[in-house]
């Protein structure tokens, strides 16, 4: 802790910042028996915030947008987030839901004053619903906030905050939703000026949209992404967060404090060879994540029917739970090793050996097929030798 930050004892203010839920998403990209895990764990990890909160006694919540995947989600998610903050017997502590670009505020929207959902939130629910948006937080701390109206544009809703007035000295907290705006070649939507917060006298500015944690500068004025608490896809880092941030004064820099509350880790992983194979079948770690397992090597016809083996019991099947949570398999550099398969079939019948040397020869033709079709030769050699 820097010398100037206040310790958690010594606060004004205590405030859970989140963003980017993405209820509702739909995975479309996994296997369908998955695909349900992952859109519960965005609505199951609701109440782990709603826990931290709880826990550290804040004094607001503040989302800061994304909160659905899309502006209409279907009703399961709406009412489901409506009934878990239903459930929390909360008072004195707002929780201040913002329309991002993935969920704008529109006239058909779930943010808007007609919808059901709206009727279905505690009193202590706020939703920016208005570009004048001011919450105040207590006789020294105010929330100014401005929606997202569309899915996409180029105004910096930062910047159309309003100015600190002089001789205001509240503790002055912005909340929107925009790009980050350090990112190269990534095309900007609702970027956000880098000297927004200092420009319009705010102590913090709580924004969504990246979905890694980030803190920019000034220290007296920062800008915070919390990250998604759960990770949407594969190659995002720095996931699984909310930001617990405790305030002293205006003009004093505040504490901010990174919370997991994931409960989900995404993996990618490569195995070249049988023995790194077999190590994940005595991983115990494997339940609560989402692994993309690439299989890269060439395997003996004993090796590539223990690999299949080890993979059905990673991945599951519809009769039984894989070790693994959620997993995708890449299984193209699985490759079957060819050179021996002659004296793999030798001492069986004339007919399998026949067949084995028919395949060989148009393996390079076409390598997959053949290869599959070698090894399901195997298979069957081994199941009925004894017979044939």
């Amino acid at each position: 802790m820097l010398d100037d930050e206040p310790g958690e004892d010594d606060v004004a203010l205590k405030v859970l910042h989140t963003a980017d839920w993405h209820l509702g998403k739909k995975f479309v990209n996994f296997a369908d028996a998955d695909r349900p895990k992952l859109t519960r764990a965005r609505l199951d990890v609701i109440d782990r915030i709603l826990n931290v909160a709880e826990h550290n006694s804040v004094d607001v919540v503040l989302c800061a947008g994304d909160l659905f995947d899309e502006p209409s989600p279907e009703e399961m998610w709406w009412a489901g987030l409506a009934e878990k903050l239903a459930r929390r017997k909360w008072t004195g502590r707002p929780v201040v839901l913002l329309p991002g670009n993935h969920d704008p505020l529109t006239d058909t929207s779930v943010y808007h004053p007609s919808h059901r959902f709206r009727s279905l939130l505690p009193e202590w629910v706020h939703v920016v619903d208005r570009d004048d948006f001011e919450l105040p937080l207590s006789d020294s701390a105010v929330l100014v906030s401005r929606p997202c109206r569309r899915q996409s544009g180029q105004n910096d809703n930062a910047l159309l905050l309003p100015e600190r007035m002089p001789g205001d000295e509240r503790i002055r907290i912005g909340m929107v939703h925009g790009s980050t705006f350090d990112m190269p070649g990534h095309q900007t939507n609702f970027p956000i000026d880098k000297d927004a917060a200092v420009r319009r006298g705010l102590d913090y500015l709580a924004i969504g949209d990246t979905h890694a944690w980030k803190e920019y500068p000034p220290p007296t004025a920062p800008t915070v992404y919390p990250s998604a608490p759960e990770q949407t896809t594969f190659g995002e880092t720095d996931t699984g967060n909310v930001a617990l941030v405790f305030f002293q004064k205006h003009g004093r820099r505040p504490l901010i404090r990174k919370e997991r509350v994931a409960q989900w880790t995404w993996r990618v992983e490569t195995v070249r060879d049988i023995e790194s194979l077999r190590a994940l079948m005595t991983d115990g770690s494997l339940r609560q994540v989402v692994l993309r397992l690439r299989v890269e090597f060439h395997a003996t016809p004993a090796e590539y029917d223990e690999a299949e083996r080890i993979l059905a019991d990673l991945q599951g099947t519809p009769a039984k739970h894989g070790r693994v949570g959620v997993m995708q398999i890449e299984r193209d550099g699985l490759e079957l090793d060819t050179r021996d398969i002659e004296q793999v079939f030798d001492g069986l019948p004339a007919v399998l050996r026949a067949t084995a040397r028919a395949l060989k020869d148009a393996e390079a033709s076409n390598p997959q097929v053949v290869q599959r079709a070698l090894f399901q030769l195997y298979q069957l050699s081994r199941s009925r030798g004894a017979d044939t």
